[in-house]
Protein backbone atom coordinates (compact mmCIF):
# COMPACT_ATOMS: atom_id res chain seq x y z
CA UNK A 1 0.00 0.00 0.00
CA UNK A 2 1.25 3.46 -0.88
CA UNK A 3 -1.08 6.44 -0.72
CA UNK A 4 -0.67 9.15 -3.35
CA UNK A 5 -0.49 12.20 -1.10
CA UNK A 6 1.91 15.02 -1.83
CA UNK A 7 3.11 15.47 1.76
CA UNK A 8 5.90 13.67 3.60
CA UNK A 9 6.34 9.94 3.10
CA UNK A 10 5.25 8.28 6.33
CA UNK A 11 5.85 4.66 7.15
CA UNK A 12 3.54 2.67 9.40
CA UNK A 13 5.01 -0.34 11.16
CA UNK A 14 2.68 -3.01 9.83
CA UNK A 15 3.49 -6.13 11.79
CA UNK A 16 0.31 -6.06 13.90
CA UNK A 17 -2.20 -3.53 15.21
CA UNK A 18 -4.45 -0.72 13.99
CA UNK A 19 -2.54 0.09 10.81
CA UNK A 20 -5.54 0.99 8.64
CA UNK A 21 -6.84 3.62 11.05
CA UNK A 22 -3.51 5.47 11.04
CA UNK A 23 -3.23 5.13 7.25
CA UNK A 24 -6.65 6.75 6.85
CA UNK A 25 -5.81 9.73 9.07
CA UNK A 26 -2.41 10.27 7.47
CA UNK A 27 -3.84 10.03 3.95
CA UNK A 28 -6.55 12.55 4.82
CA UNK A 29 -3.81 14.91 6.02
CA UNK A 30 -2.01 14.60 2.69
CA UNK A 31 0.84 12.28 3.66
CA UNK A 32 2.19 9.55 1.43
CA UNK A 33 1.68 6.31 3.35
CA UNK A 34 3.99 3.32 3.10
CA UNK A 35 3.66 0.06 5.03
CA UNK A 36 6.86 -1.06 6.76
CA UNK A 37 7.44 -4.76 7.40
CA UNK A 38 11.05 -5.20 6.34
CA UNK A 39 14.28 -3.23 6.89
CA UNK A 40 14.49 -2.02 3.29
CA UNK A 41 11.06 -0.41 3.58
CA UNK A 42 12.40 2.00 6.20
CA UNK A 43 14.52 3.68 3.55
CA UNK A 44 13.12 6.92 2.26
CA UNK A 45 10.47 7.51 4.92
CA UNK A 46 10.32 10.93 6.56
CA UNK A 47 8.62 9.61 9.67
CA UNK A 48 7.23 6.43 11.20
CA UNK A 49 4.06 5.49 13.09
CA UNK A 50 4.16 2.73 15.70
CA UNK A 51 0.48 1.75 16.00
CA UNK A 52 -1.51 0.33 18.85
CA UNK A 53 -1.79 -3.43 19.16
CA UNK A 54 0.06 -5.95 21.31
CA UNK A 55 3.49 -4.61 22.26
CA UNK A 56 4.84 -8.07 23.04
CA UNK A 57 3.71 -9.43 19.66
CA UNK A 58 5.14 -6.44 17.77
CA UNK A 59 8.42 -6.85 19.66
CA UNK A 60 8.67 -10.54 18.71
CA UNK A 61 7.70 -9.94 15.08
CA UNK A 62 10.17 -7.07 14.74
CA UNK A 63 12.92 -9.49 15.66
CA UNK A 64 11.57 -12.22 13.39
CA UNK A 65 11.58 -9.77 10.45
CA UNK A 66 15.04 -8.40 11.38
CA UNK A 67 13.52 -4.99 11.96
CA UNK A 68 14.40 -4.32 15.57
CA UNK A 69 17.99 -3.23 14.99
CA UNK A 70 17.20 -0.98 11.99
CA UNK A 71 14.26 0.57 13.87
CA UNK A 72 16.39 1.34 16.93
CA UNK A 73 19.07 2.84 14.70
CA UNK A 74 16.59 4.99 12.76
CA UNK A 75 15.02 6.32 15.96
CA UNK A 76 18.43 7.06 17.45
CA UNK A 77 19.33 8.86 14.22
CA UNK A 78 16.42 11.26 14.68
CA UNK A 79 13.62 9.74 12.60
CA UNK A 80 10.35 11.39 13.70
CA UNK A 81 8.09 8.79 15.30
CA UNK A 82 4.50 8.80 16.54
CA UNK A 83 3.67 5.93 18.89
CA UNK A 84 0.12 5.29 20.11
CA UNK A 85 -0.74 2.87 22.95
CA UNK A 86 1.50 -0.13 22.19
CA UNK A 87 3.58 2.28 20.13
CA UNK A 88 4.25 4.35 23.26
CA UNK A 89 5.39 1.19 25.05
CA UNK A 90 7.76 0.40 22.18
CA UNK A 91 9.18 3.95 22.22
CA UNK A 92 9.85 3.94 25.96
CA UNK A 93 13.40 3.56 27.20
CA UNK A 94 12.15 1.63 30.26
CA UNK A 95 9.25 -0.70 31.07
CA UNK A 96 7.94 -1.06 34.62
CA UNK A 97 6.31 -4.42 33.95
CA UNK A 98 7.61 -5.94 30.72
CA UNK A 99 7.27 -9.70 30.34
CA UNK A 100 10.41 -11.87 30.41
CA UNK A 101 12.57 -11.04 27.42
CA UNK A 102 10.48 -8.11 26.24
CA UNK A 103 12.47 -5.22 24.84
CA UNK A 104 11.58 -1.88 23.31
CA UNK A 105 12.96 0.21 20.46
CA UNK A 106 13.60 3.04 22.92
CA UNK A 107 14.35 6.68 22.33
CA UNK A 108 11.77 8.30 24.59
CA UNK A 109 13.17 8.98 28.08
CA UNK A 110 10.21 7.60 30.03
CA UNK A 111 9.21 4.61 32.14
CA UNK A 112 5.93 3.08 30.96
CA UNK A 113 3.61 0.57 32.64
CA UNK A 114 1.69 -1.73 30.30
CA UNK A 115 -2.07 -2.30 30.74
CA UNK A 116 -2.09 0.28 33.52
CA UNK A 117 -5.89 0.58 33.52
CA UNK A 118 -6.82 -3.10 33.35
CA UNK A 119 -8.10 -5.28 30.54
CA UNK A 120 -10.27 -4.70 27.50
CA UNK A 121 -13.43 -4.40 29.63
CA UNK A 122 -11.85 -1.46 31.45
CA UNK A 123 -11.49 0.63 28.30
CA UNK A 124 -12.80 4.18 28.56
CA UNK A 125 -12.82 7.61 26.92
CA UNK A 126 -11.87 10.92 28.50
CA UNK A 127 -11.49 14.57 27.52
CA UNK A 128 -7.94 15.86 27.96
CA UNK A 129 -6.62 19.39 28.08
CA UNK A 130 -3.50 19.42 25.90
CA UNK A 131 -2.06 22.91 26.08
CA UNK A 132 0.31 22.56 23.14
CA UNK A 133 -2.65 21.70 20.91
CA UNK A 134 -4.98 24.39 22.24
CA UNK A 135 -8.76 24.06 22.45
CA UNK A 136 -10.94 22.12 22.13
CA UNK A 137 -10.20 19.28 24.53
CA UNK A 138 -8.83 16.04 23.09
CA UNK A 139 -11.28 13.15 23.14
CA UNK A 140 -9.05 10.20 24.03
CA UNK A 141 -9.86 6.48 23.83
CA UNK A 142 -7.95 4.28 26.29
CA UNK A 143 -7.98 0.59 25.30
CA UNK A 144 -5.82 -1.67 27.49
CA UNK A 145 -3.71 1.43 27.72
CA UNK A 146 -0.30 2.06 29.24
CA UNK A 147 0.65 5.02 31.40
CA UNK A 148 3.86 7.01 31.75
CA UNK A 149 5.04 6.38 35.31
CA UNK A 150 8.21 8.44 35.17
CA UNK A 151 9.57 11.15 32.89
CA UNK A 152 13.31 11.42 32.44
CA UNK A 153 14.92 14.85 32.02
CA UNK A 154 14.77 14.60 28.24
CA UNK A 155 11.00 14.07 27.96
CA UNK A 156 8.08 16.46 28.41
CA UNK A 157 4.55 15.57 29.50
CA UNK A 158 1.87 16.72 27.05
CA UNK A 159 -1.28 15.39 28.66
CA UNK A 160 -2.37 13.99 32.01
CA UNK A 161 -5.54 12.54 33.48
CA UNK A 162 -7.24 14.43 36.33
CA UNK A 163 -5.43 12.17 38.82
CA UNK A 164 -2.09 13.35 37.44
CA UNK A 165 -1.09 10.24 35.52
CA UNK A 166 0.79 11.20 32.35
CA UNK A 167 -0.73 9.81 29.15
CA UNK A 168 1.19 11.67 26.42
CA UNK A 169 4.81 12.75 26.18
CA UNK A 170 7.30 13.98 23.63
CA UNK A 171 11.02 14.35 23.24
CA UNK A 172 12.51 16.02 20.20
CA UNK A 173 11.08 14.26 17.17
CA UNK A 174 9.38 11.52 19.22
CA UNK A 175 5.73 11.71 20.29
CA UNK A 176 3.90 9.05 22.28
CA UNK A 177 0.30 8.77 23.48
CA UNK A 178 -1.24 6.14 25.75
CA UNK A 179 -4.53 6.54 23.88
CA UNK A 180 -5.78 6.16 20.31
CA UNK A 181 -6.31 9.55 18.63
CA UNK A 182 -6.82 7.79 15.30
CA UNK A 183 -10.02 6.15 16.58
CA UNK A 184 -11.83 9.26 17.86
CA UNK A 185 -11.41 11.62 14.92
CA UNK A 186 -8.59 13.53 16.63
CA UNK A 187 -5.98 14.61 14.08
CA UNK A 188 -3.86 17.18 15.93
CA UNK A 189 -1.29 14.69 17.23
CA UNK A 190 -0.81 13.40 13.68
CA UNK A 191 -0.47 16.98 12.45
CA UNK A 192 2.15 17.73 15.10
CA UNK A 193 4.03 14.61 14.06
CA UNK A 194 3.82 15.53 10.37
CA UNK A 195 5.27 18.97 11.10
CA UNK A 196 8.35 17.24 12.48
CA UNK A 197 8.55 14.90 9.49
CA UNK A 198 8.43 17.89 7.14
CA UNK A 199 11.43 19.42 8.89
CA UNK A 200 13.55 16.28 8.58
Amino acid sequence: MSARGTGPRIGILSLQGDVREHARVLSELGAQVALVRRPGELAGVDGLVLPGGESTVIDKLSRAFDLRGPLRAAIADGLPVLGTCAGLILLADRLADGIDGQVTFGGLDVTVRRNAFGGQVDSFEADLDVRVLGPPAVRAAFIRAPVVEQLGPGATALASLPDGRVVAAEQGSLLGTAFHPESTGETRFHRRFLERALRR
